[in-house]
């Protein structure tokens, strides 16, 4: 059953949000930004998820797939505009909740910044797409909608390899070489 994501699913929106953000990789954005151990990070996610501001981190933006009526995969959707602006509010309110200092991890995230891709007005956004290890390999994401895995998902449907942002410091940060962007007209 394919149904939008609720506030109680926050920390099963968290897991997904640092699986997608890690890929195959042992770190992402967030391990990278948060400067935190799992835990940690996870319990910032789950705040992110459910903060007034609302940003690709909120469970208002996900789509989730479950098995059974257990929560398996899961993918945000939202209108590309004024992602980062939104991203940047939502971390502003957790952070100041929990002690902890945005413009560190702003500085720490900066990184990502020269990957970063452009979208337009009227583009839409799907990030954050991740399946429970204990569910993958069943073919959820495509009912939901880079690696290798991800980026098959996508071209089964219907999504073409539009551009590539590579950054050495991203690298050497992450292992990756940077962000894969897929388009679809629709």
């Amino acid at each position: 059953m394919i149904r939008p994501a609720r506030p109680d699913d926050a920390p099963f929106i968290a897991r997904i949000i640092l699986s997608s953000q890690r890929g195959p990789l042992p770190r992402g954005w967030c391990d990278i930004a948060l400067g935190l151990g799992e835990p940690e990070c996870l319990a910032f996610i789950e705040r992110l998820a459910v903060a007034r501001a609302r940003s690709w981190y909120h469970v208002d933006h996900f789509l989730v797939a479950e098995v059974d009526g257990v929560p398996a995969a899961a993918l945000c959707a939202m209108p590309a505009s004024g992602t980062l602006v939104a991203a940047r509010a939502a971390i502003a309110e957790v952070a100041a909740e929990s002690g902890i200092d945005a413009a560190s991890i702003g500085e720490r995230g900066a990184y990502a910044r020269n990957c970063w891709v452009q979208r337009g007005d009227g583009d839409w956004l799907i990030e954050h797409v991740a399946t429970d290890a204990a569910f993958r390999g069943r073919g959820l994401v495509q009912a939901l909608i880079g690696n290798a895995p991800a980026e098959r998902c996508y071209t089964k449907a219907g999504f073409v390899f539009a551009e590539e942002r590579r950054d050495a410091a991203f690298e050497a940060l992450t292992g990756a070489p940077g962000f894969r962007r897929f388009a679809r007209a629709m």
